[in-house]
């Protein structure tokens, strides 16, 4: 019988590695690590000082499974976090660009005389909880803006799923429920899964003011940020679908494709849009929301088949009341209500399933079709069944399709194309008052601070015009805000106008639809007004912003759009002069 090689110990710096019993230790500490992100370190470790190309890591740590070089990425760029956390003036692994990577720093082999047992470093996922009582994975925090996020990463599959769950949620009773665990331990079977609470619910901070989509949008890229994902799979259930929308329209390189489950575009009734519930039945739900809330409230629509257990009673009534709090609940549900992404849904350009079980109680499966017929290329499955929950009910074929979806397709070029809302302004003296030429200087400057601080893109600026695009409505809102008052402390008005649609970023340039379109609305505009188009208005739900009434516009393919201007006072104090 063959002696098995002797164990080895791979030191550099404060960490020792030890492959053959799966353990990291950053001097006596145990360090987790996912699968993959052990292995691609012992691959660049064991060659160190050695060139290791990109084929032959994805043939060692993925080997017969198809994989995108993103994924290996990711891996390496949470281990340069992770290894460059204690000793930030190291560099350990070296990019040899377009070959593959090289592990640079000093290394010590030494023999292992006494190898403990194996001591596994992440939870495997089949043993991830089934029944209450199990331990659940690790929940994390990361910062979005002042905002702690808490996020759970399970699994180690080749494709990054980030998953929204609607109305409110709590990471740690996600995993008392077993059918629950079950559904989100099949997700992370085939994905990296990563979950997170949305602000002011779950184990994330509570907040004054519930965020809106765009706050919310923040939130996820922060906590793709957080565990080294630079493109993602997004999964929205229910409520989460309309963010995950606008995520996708918005970052089309951060989105390898968009999975909707018992989803909606607009959550109000609409002549064109009769499916939703009418105000009355919405503020009947609110009604019973203050008077029962803490119990299982919501049962009846959204898991009829569990409605008489009351082991999910109880699990249902302690989720809701521990994922937030009878006002955040409230303001949840009026912020929902205010959603409307019906523009957005031609805007999106990856690929994009829709499932949606025909007896649904609470969410149509007209809704479903509606965003299917606009969305281009989207796939629309209904499924059998009353229940709205997808973890309630019959969910192996509703999984089963998400994961032939995910792994199944193949992701095209990336397109330039993205979701922007473009700010056009008129900038002149005010009347009677000298054009000033240093004023002006000081405007023109104040403006592109403005923008910057905003995070919008300059296309143009002058002393007669000013042109940028952004990546979120309300950034835009605020700018256009303090630019505005800007102008009017140094004597200058400018008239603003917000429209939102898809673009073409070429370096200085902007094109498309949404650039005329703004500058329509502009032209509306009182001197020193902001006004923004329909669609921006009704994407801002929840941030909080007021607005009246303006003249209608008529936009280039004919259609008469209202438009509205902006309440300055709604804004809370944040805008600083920058002059």
């Amino acid at each position: 019988m063959p002696v098995p090689p002797t164990p080895r110990v791979y030191r550099f710096g404060p960490w020792r590695l030890m492959p053959a019993e799966h353990r990291l230790l950053l001097r006596d500490t145990p360090v987790t690590l996912t699968p993959r992100a052990f292995e691609t370190l012992c691959a660049l470790v064991e060659r160190h000082g050695h060139l290791v190309t990109t084929q032959a890591l994805l043939d060692t740590v993925w080997a017969g499974t198809f994989v995108e070089q993103n994924n290996l990425t990711q891996q390496i760029s949470a281990l340069r976090r992770l290894l460059g956390g204690p000793d930030p003036g190291v560099t350990y692994i070296e990019t040899v660009p377009r070959r593959g990577y090289r592990f640079v720093a000093p290394v010590t082999v030494e023999v292992d005389e006494a190898p403990a047992l194996p001591t596994p470093t992440s939870t495997p996922v089949t043993d991830i909880v089934v029944r209450a009582g199990r331990p659940r994975p690790t929940t994390q925090y990361t910062l979005s803006g002042d905002t702690s996020i808490a996020y759970q990463v399970v699994g180690d599959g080749p494709i990054d799923l980030v998953f929204v769950m609607g109305w409110v949620s709590h990471l740690d009773y996600f995993w008392e429920e077993p059918s629950f665990a079950r559904f989100l331990t099949r997700l992370a079977s085939f994905s990296r899964l990563i979950l997170f609470d949305k602000r002011g619910t779950g184990l994330s901070d509570r907040v004054a003011e519930l965020p809106s989509l765009e706050q919310r949008m923040d939130d996820v890229r922060a906590v793709m940020d957080a565990v080294g994902s630079t493109r993602a799979a997004l999964l929205g259930v229910s409520e989460g679908g309309p963010m995950c929308s606008l995520f996708a329209a918005t970052y089309p390189d951060k989105t390898l494709g968009l999975v909707m489950i018992g989803s909606y575009a607009r959550r109000l009734h609409a002549p064109d849009y009769p499916w939703a519930p009418t105000r009355e039945q919405r503020d009947a739900f609110l009604d019973e929301i203050r008077r029962h809330w803490g119990t299982p409230i919501g049962i009846d629509d959204r898991a009829p088949s569990r409605k008489d257990d009351p082991a999910f009673r109880t699990w249902w009534a302690t989720y809701l009341r521990m994922g937030a709090s009878p006002g955040a609940a409230l303001a949840l549900t009026r912020m929902n209500a205010d959603i409307d992404v019906r523009e957005v849904l031609p805007l999106i350009r990856v690929p994009t399933l829709l499932l949606h079980r025909v007896g649904d109680r609470a969410l149509r499966v007209e809704e479903s079709r509606y965003m299917a017929s606009r969305i281009p290329g989207a796939r629309l499955v209904e499924l059998p069944g009353d229940d709205h929950l997808p973890f309630v009910g019959e969910q192996d074929r509703l999984l089963d399709e998400i994961e032939g979806f995910l792994t199944g397709f193949r992701p095209g070029d990336d397109d330039t194309r993205v979701l922007a809302t473009v700010l056009t302004g008129r900038i002149e003296p005010r009347d009677g008052a000298d054009a000033d030429a240093a004023a002006r200087e000081r405007l023109l400057a104040a403006v592109t601070r403005h923008v910057e601080h905003y995070r919008g893109a300059t296309v143009h600026v002058d002393d007669q015009d000013v042109l940028a695009a952004f990546d979120g409505p309300v950034r835009a809102i605020r700018c256009a805000v303090a630019i505005a008052q800007t102008a009017a402390r140094l004597e200058w008005e400018c008239c603003v106008g917000l429209d939102i649609g898809e673009v073409r970023l070429f370096g200085p340039r902007v094109e498309g639809p949404a650039v005329a379109r703004s500058a329509e609305v502009a032209r509306v505009a009182r001197r020193g007004a902001v006004v923004v188009s329909r669609p921006v208005h009704d994407l801002v739900a929840g941030a909080g912003l007021g607005f009246v009434r303006a003249s209608d516009v008529t936009v280039a393919d004919g259609q008469v759009w209202p438009t509205f201007e902006v309440d300055p006072e709604s804004l809370r104090p944040t805008i600083s002069a920058m002059v």
